[in-house]
Formats: C-alpha cells, sequence, structure tokens
C-alpha cells in the first residue's frame, strides 16, 4: 500500500491519538451547530487546531456524515502546481488512522487533463492534512479526493462541483484561511469584506490576498450561484484569540452551502428566533432595559435589509424598514423593530397595555435589481405584479413592499402611488427616473 505519511503532526495539531481525539471531541463539544442543517459543501480553515480548531469543528458539524466520499480543495503552499495536483497514494495517514483515497475519482481528474499526478506536491503540505483527523473522526469510513489547487482557474472547480454534484453521496471540503499578517483591525475590516463577498457569491475581484485558498471559494461560490444555492456563516474569528497578539493575526471563516435561496433558508431554520429578536427589542425600550443581543446565530452576521410591520386588529400599527442590506441582519431587524413601533411618523408610539395586541411581521428583502427601461410605458411592462417596487428621482425615493398589490393590483395605479409616496406627481417622469425591483420572504 503507497500511504502518505503525516507531515505536520505535532507541530498543526498533536501527534498523540489519544490527545488528538480528545481534543477534537473537545472543540465539538464547544462549538454546537446553530441549526440541524446537514449540507454537502462547506467552507473551513486549515490553520493549526489551536488556532483553528473550533471554528472547523463547528464547520465540519454542518456536513453531512452520510456521504461516501469527500472532495477536498486546498491551496499548494510550498510547491509549484500548474493547475491541480492529485497523487496515486492509496491512503493518507493520519494520527488516528488512515483514510483511503478513492482512485478511480483521482484517476478521472488526470484522464481530463485538469489535474496531473504529483505526490511531490503534498509533502510538508499542511492545507489538506490538518483537515484529515476531523474527517476520519466524524466519518471514519469516507473515502477522500485531496486535491491541491495552483494555477487553475476557480471556473476548473466549479465544474468538477457540478460534474460530481449529481452524486448525492460525494461532498466537498474547501480548506482556506483569510487575511494573513495585518493588524487586528485591518484583518477584521478585510475579512468582513471577504465574508460579505461570500455570502453574497461575489467571485469578480475576489483577491488572493483575501483567502490564501480563494480560487476553491470562488468555485464553490460560482457553482452556488448557477444553482441557485446560499452560503450561511457558520463563524469568523482570528489568532489573536489564542495568540494575544493583535498587531499581526491571521483571520479564519467557516461558511456551509445551503441548498435553497438564503433568506428562504433563514425563514425556515430561524423564523421564530428572528420574531423573538424584533419582539425583545420592543419590549426592552418600553421597559428602559438596554438588552445585549448575544449568542445569536452567527448565519444572521450576514448582511441583510428587512422590514418589520405591526398590526392590531387587522390594522397597520408601523412598518418601518431597509432597503438595502448594509449591516448585520440581526442589528437591523432590531434597529427596524424599534423604529416601527416608536419612530413611525404615521403612529404615536406602541405603548405597554398595546403590547398583547401587536401582531409581527417581518419581511427579509433580496438584493435590488436595476430595471433598465426606455420609457415609462417600457417600466410598466417590466414591472412584475407580486414584486417590491423602489423608485427615484430628483433626491427622492420611496417603496412598495409585494404586500402593497392587494391594495393596488394595477400597474400603473401602482407606480402613481408610489411616486406621489416619494412626494412627486402621479405623471412624473425624467431621462434620470430609476427603478429597482425585488422579492421578500415573509415571516409572520
Amino acid at each position: 500500500m503507497n500511504v502518505k505519511k503525516t507531515s505536520v503532526a505535532g507541530q498543526f495539531y498533536t501527534a498523540d491519538a489519544e490527545q488528538l481525539s480528545a481534543n477534537i471531541e473537545s472543540y465539538l463539544i464547544n462549538v454546537k451547530p446553530d441549526c440541524k442543517y446537514q449540507s454537502r459543501a462547506v467552507i473551513v480553515p486549515h490553520a493549526g487546531h489551536e488556532y483553528s480548531g473550533e471554528l472547523a469543528a463547528k464547520g465540519y458539524q454542518y456536513l453531512n456524515k452520510e456521504l461516501d466520499v469527500l472532495f477536498i480543495f486546498a491551496p499548494a503552499h510550498r510547491y509549484f502546481v500548474e493547475t491541480l495536483a492529485v497523487s496515486d497514494y492509496d491512503m493518507f495517514e493520519t494520527p488516528i488512522g488512515e483514510l483511503y483515497t478513492h482512485k478511480e475519482y483521482t484517476k478521472e481528474l488526470t484522464e481530463t487533463g485538469i489535474a496531473e499526478f504529483n505526490n511531490d506536491a503534498f509533502i510538508n503540505e499542511h492545507s489538506i492534512e490538518v483537515q484529515l483527523p476531523f474527517i476520519k473522526q466524524l466519518m471514519p469510513n469516507v473515502n477522500i479526493v485531496p486535491v491541491l489547487v495552483g494555477g487553475a482557474d476557480f471556473k476548473v472547480i466549479s465544474n468538477i462541483i457540478k460534474k460530481y454534484w449529481e452524486n448525492e453521496k460525494i461532498g466537498f471540503i474547501i480548506s482556506s484561511d483569510l487575511s494573513h499578517f495585518h493588524n487586528k483591525q485591518e484583518a477584521q475590516r478585510i475579512d468582513n469584506v471577504t465574508a460579505d463577498m461570500i455570502e453574497n457569491l461575489v467571485t469578480n475581484n475576489f483577491l488572493p490576498e483575501q483567502a490564501c485558498g480563494y480560487k476553491g471559494v470562488c468555485g464553490l461560490l460560482d457553482f452556488a450561484k448557477e444553482k441557485g444555492f446560499s452560503m450561511i456563516r457558520v463563524g469568523l474569528t482570528d489568532s489573536s484569540l489564542k495568540t494575544g497578539d493583535t498587531s499581526s493575526v491571521v483571520g479564519y471563516g467557516s461558511w456551509y452551502l445551503a441548498e435553497q435561496e438564503k433568506m428562504e433558508f433563514l425563514k425556515e431554520h430561524f423564523s421564530i428566533l428572528i420574531k423573538n429578536l424584533c419582539a425583545l427589542s420592543i419590549k426592552s425600550q418600553i421597559d428602559k432595559v438596554n438588552v445585549k443581543v448575544e449568542n445569536f446565530p452567527k448565519a444572521l452576521e450576514t448582511k441583510g435589509a428587512s422590514f418589520v410591520t405591526l398590526g392590531i386588529g387587522g390594522n397597520l400599527r408601523g412598518c418601518i424598514g431597509s432597503i438595502i442590506a448594509h449591516e448585520p441582519l440581526v442589528v437591523d431587524l432590531c434597529k427596524n423593530a424599534r423604529n416601527a413601533a416608536f419612530n413611525d411618523p404615521r403612529f404615536t408610539p406602541v405603548e405597554e397595555k398595546e403590547l398583547e395586541k401587536i401582531g409581527l411581521a417581518v419581511s427579509l428583502l433580496s438584493t435590488p435589481e436595476k430595471i433598465d427601461f426606455k420609457d415609462e410605458e417600457d417600466l410598466l411592462e417590466k414591472i412584475k405584479v407580486g414584486e417590491g417596487l423602489i423608485i427615484k428621482d430628483i433626491g427622492r425615493q420611496s417603496v412598495y413592499l409585494p404586500d402593497v398589490w392587494d391594495q393596488l393590483p394595477e400597474k400603473t395605479e401602482f407606480l402613481k402611488s408610489l411616486k406621489q409616496k416619494a412626494g412627486l406627481s402621479p405623471d412624473w417622469f425624467s431621462d434620470t427616473f430609476e427603478a429597482y425591483r425585488f422579492t421578500t420572504t415573509l415571516i409572520q
């Protein structure tokens, strides 16, 4: 048997089998998943277990443990790889046992010409090896297809994922750290930009400085965008939490792939929590208590736009929201709940005696899409009944959520009313007139 021996055991993680198993188990105990979703693809960090082990463990908790095969895409740090490198090893060693490679899939990658056999590239390479103890402990019988990424375009990785996705027993691990060796403040700024790009499936101008495994990351993002899937945050952290050194840190992040649109996913798995957050935000202001929201799912740290609508007996009691995602969704929700209750200029502030009567609904907004049109007639043709609409002109702006179509089902009247809401005349139109469409996911 041709066995790939460990190269970084004793450096990136302990070489003692019993201690390694105990360490991984302690990580899993300390970081329970926020929901029960099981994914077929995760992004996890590859630093030493001491630094990023907890976050990696939490990412792995979302990985479907019933998979038979795992492709692992990781950057080649120490050896020049022209495209992609695979090995002809029969198995990869870990201190807690070996993992067999899937020789058929490995061979397929080389036969298509997109990868080459190169065992040397795997010597002293940590980006795959640090993942293997987690995989062995959680999925002891899974076969692996380790792939080191060099000069290949991320589209190549996207196409590999697309090809093998048809087999529901195959999963994918993207091994990557985030920014390297900036001070903590700058690292957090860069990593927040990277997180925003990942969560919005943006591959344009995604730089290697943002993530050493950026090609694997972009390959997964490209695949997710084509399929209409989404990336859900597991967490962000950095090395300073362990070293205490904030002058030069390495950033770490983890995400999992959800096979549905992001806001629909949040509704399915966190709708009760989202409503409770809004209700708590309103009550805390009435009670004059400064409540700090803690231990909420990291999925809600993604930037998001929302509207919070309050009603009593079928009558509107307040509605305030955001059009553009500009801050963490959890912050946006709490702010809009308070503003709907106390700062909607159409109503007096909500009183404590009303709390038991108030019904609360939350609309999670998609990213607005600009509508291209030649004139007002063309715009009316392109407006879709059932979608939200934003209009802008001469410094004025207004928005209608999709439920307004229930009161104004005819396009012409809908647009005229929206203009009046913006402080424009019903017949207003100009060459600078802009319109944007969006959809909402309703939680009520």
